[in-house]
């Protein structure tokens, strides 16, 4: 008979991978290297990373079916051809300073590998741990937020020394046997396989599915429910308010509580340590509240901290402010796996949740932009800040609407085709 693989190493290997690719979101330590390297314009650079996000959110939707039927790791090791191939194709492009090369490696082609990278290890770990589901899919992508940390640091040095060019084709070479040996161990549990006595309990009452329980899981198809737009809606709105603020983080810290340049760098650099507890904290604790309880704590809180950083002159409780944001940022993307297997089972989660991300995408893009553009016409974070008070008062009224009126027959009924 063949052995079951270990599901803690399944768990490590899908934290190999996210480690890897969270590496994007250390884009921002490039942005001065690349302008004073090559002239570049800084929308010009910002646009590659936008362009990475959207192609996560793109690849993630349209290749989720391709995902579950590759299995985890086939899909891991066509993540790593793409991503590693983007970062090679990013340094070629800095080597001969062409924009669009650039665009076309960093942004499309490692955005593809973003995609896949994300969503093959997430739906698998929901697999293997039924009973942790939160926990599980926490531990994966808590990688995607300590990956920018590690590789902050690690940019930093690499182009003090070899350049940035050079820096591409380190990562490119470092990622590549990282992410190759964590998808060779990736594989779905076998058919009709539990945890068992070591270490199988049953989920809570708060954290069981109570949405579907009268149509058998199979039957029910995400797209074609009203509560697949409502996870995309509060997804969205998560994402672009959180977003927009890891990318004023900085200025808003020497503009409200005047703070240091010094002294806001270094909490930039603390974002990440709270990002990566945040998404295994929050995705815990959203084992023993609930999905649904948990993110309208997200928003509640996010409620609370929006209105009081404009007013927050001291430092320490505007980092408090900013963390407890970040955190719930990246709490909402760790929950949400979790919530999927809750509404609608394991059946073609990659495809799903490839579908639901397009709303990381649109909001990676539209949060930033509406941010800067209240900050124009304004000249103050007040207003910006206000208005995502209102946007999270709409995701609260939709988390709550969603539990309340989804749950009649009726509602029940339309899930199925």
């Amino acid at each position: 008979m063949k052995s079951v693989k270990n599901r803690w190493l399944i768990a490590a290997s899908a934290l190999g991978l996210h480690l890897s690719i969270g590496a994007v979101y250390a884009y921002s330590v490039f942005k001065k290297p690349l302008l004073a390297t090559l002239g570049w314009e800084e929308g010009a650079t910002t646009w590659a990373f936008s362009l990475a996000i959207l192609f996560l959110g793109l690849s993630a939707a349209f290749l989720g079916p391709t995902v579950e039927r590759l299995g985890p790791r086939k899909s891991g090791m066509l993540s790593t051809l793409f991503y590693g191939g983007g970062l090679v194709a990013a340094g070629v492009a800095v080597s001969t300073a062409q924009l669009w090369l650039f665009y076309l490696g960093y942004g499309v082609i490692g955005g593809i590998g973003l995609g896949i990278g994300y969503i093959a290890p997430v739906s698998t770990l929901v697999k293997w741990f039924p009973d942790r589901r939160g926990f599980a899919t926490g531990m994966a992508v808590m990688g995607f937020g300590f990956g920018a940390l590690i590789a902050s640091s690690l940019v930093q040095i690499l182009i003090h020394h070899i350049g940035v060019a050079g820096t591409f084709y380190v990562l490119g070479g470092l990622y590549l046997p990282l992410m190759l040996t964590s998808a060779r161990y990736l594989e779905p549990p076998p058919v009709g396989w539990s945890p068992g006595a070591k270490g199988h309990t049953t989920p809570s009452p708060a954290s069981a599915c109570t949405c579907t329980r009268s149509i058998p899981v199979a039957e029910v198809r995400p797209l074609r429910t009203v509560r697949f737009y409502y996870l995309w809606l509060i997804l969205f709105i998560n994402v672009t308010c959180g977003i927009a603020v890891i990318a004023a983080a900085a200025p808003m810290a020497q503009e409200i509580a005047g703070m240091s340049t010094a002294a806001a760098t270094a909490m930039v650099g603390l974002m990440g340590l709270f990002n990566g507890l945040g998404r295994l904290g929050w995705a815990t604790v959203s084992d023993y509240l609930g999905r649904p309880v948990t993110f309208a704590a997200f928003f509640v809180l996010q409620i609370g901290a929006f209105l009081l950083l404009p007013r927050c002159d001291n430092p320490l409780l505007f980092q408090a402010m900013v963390f407890l944001v970040v955190s719930c940022y990246g709490g909402g993307f760790a929950a949400i796996p979790a919530y999927i297997s809750d509404y609608f089972g394991n059946q073609n989660l990659s495809a799903t949740l490839g579908k639901l991300l397009t709303a990381w995408a649109a909001a990676g893009l539209f949060g930033p932009l509406l941010a800067a553009h209240i900050r124009a016409t304004t000249g103050s974070y007040e207003q910006t800040l206000q208005i995502f008070v209102g946007l999270f008062v709409i995701a609260l009224v939709a988390s709550v609407f969603m539990q309340v009126y989804l749950r009649t027959p009726r509602a029940l009924a339309a899930q199925v085709a």
